[in-house]
């Protein structure tokens, strides 16, 4: 047992870079310190542009499983009608693989041009626990720490609940997608959970910078510290010490089984939630139930040097794919993310009030909405409005 808690706590200083290296014998155990100066973590980096070559950017497309590589192939269509300048270098990955040539193989292509479209890729809870899920691969990679979606009520849409706005901001890298499980004993089975300082003043860092840049009111941190009082604990206090550099904007904490409860009663009272890495994956899932959907909502990872654009829900939609029946709007609205993060704002918002206007005005909805269009006649649609 002796040998096995060593193991566990080298694989636990290894899986976590910021922390790497500063560790320190007490009492028998290992102790994690950080002399990292949290606000002046991102200003210190040089951020490298975007791949942009002869007046056009190029940007690694991941087409994913499922129903991702028909709508990506809608997005290069979209693209075309809109004269968008950007030229797509496509990479795929086999979801099945054991090997990892294909996820590095992406991982070397978004290094290269430092923006990438995605669909989800498939990760199979029958293969051995050995094999890795190549999107946390990609997102711990690549450090993509911020995982950002806007929840939005939209016109035309039936929904019970109206009128919602909320700004999800999650921790990407780290608590319970930390990969260090092992078998104890036969029947025993452990799964380590990982929070750290750093990361948790980053993320906090992150959604009050975001906050004040769109104007919004107020955050709310949610968390269990009530029971994880050392992992869920820190997070919260780490938010606690970002909010007060922050008087203009209120600050609340929440706890993740009430914030499930107020989402589907009352989910006009949020407007900003930040939170680690499971609960986050949960509320965006929820909050997407809320406003339609996941064919609605896009969704985008943010990192100190990358940047990769996905649907919020992140799922492969296996049971619709190449029926012409997978509703685009995600991905196209995350599509328009990218092109705003590439400063391209004006294409951007021809293909987002295209989207939208074909959606609500003419009235072009897929099957998961309460319409009769196909994904074809949908985005033809959405290119007569371009």
């Amino acid at each position: 047992m002796a040998m096995r808690s060593a193991t566990l706590a080298k694989q636990l200083l290894l899986s976590v870079p910021a922390i790497r290296g500063e560790r320190l014998a007490r009492s028998g155990k290992v102790v994690v310190s950080s002399a990292v100066n949290w606000r002046s973590y991102s200003s210190q980096q040089i951020i490298p542009p975007p791949a942009k070559y002869g007046g056009r950017h190029t940007v690694t497309m991941i087409p994913g499983d499922g129903i991702g590589p028909e709508l990506m192939l809608h997005v290069k269509e979209v693209f075309r009608h809109a004269c968008v300048p950007v030229d797509f270098e496509e990479v795929s990955v086999n979801s099945s693989a054991r090997n990892e040539e294909d996820i590095w193989n992406a991982i070397t292509a978004i290094r290269r041009n430092r923006v990438a479209l995605k669909g989800n890729i498939e990760t199979n809870h029958n293969l051995p626990p050995t094999h890795k899920s190549w999107n946390n691969v990609l997102r711990t990679r690549l450090d993509l720490y911020a995982n950002v979606i806007h929840c939005q009520s939209v016109p035309g849409v039936p929904t019970r609940h109206k009128d919602i706005d909320i700004l999800i901001i999650r921790e990407n890298t780290e608590g319970e997608y930390s990969s260090l499980e092992h078998e104890s004993v036969s029947g025993v089975v452990e799964s380590l959970k990982i929070i750290t300082r750093v990361k948790s003043l980053r993320i906090a860092e992150y959604a009050f910078k975001l906050a004040r840049e769109k104007g919004r009111k107020k955050i709310t941190a949610v968390h269990k510290a009530n029971i994880m009082k050392l992992g869920d604990g820190l997070f919260l206090q780490c938010c606690k010490d970002v909010a007060a550099g922050y008087p203009d904007i209120a600050f609340e904490s929440m706890i993740i089984d009430n914030t499930s409860m107020q989402l589907v009663s009352r989910p006009q009272q949020f407007d900003v939630m930040v939170m680690p890495n499971l609960y986050g994956n949960i509320v965006n899932n929820v909050c997407a139930g809320l406003v339609g959907g996941p064919g609605l909502v896009p969704g985008a990872n943010y990192g100190t040097d990358y940047a990769v654009f996905e649907t919020a829900t992140r799922n492969t939609g296996k049971s619709i794919a190449n029926k012409n029946i997978a509703n685009p709007t995600a991905t196209l609205l995350a599509s328009c993310m990218m092109l705003d993060h590439l400063k391209l704002h004006e294409h951007a918002s021809s293909i987002r009030r295209a989207v939208l206007t074909a959606m609500t005005e003419h009235r072009m909805q897929t099957p998961d909405i309460g319409g009769q269009g196909t994904t074809s006649e949908v985005v033809q649609s959405i290119c007569q409005q371009i």
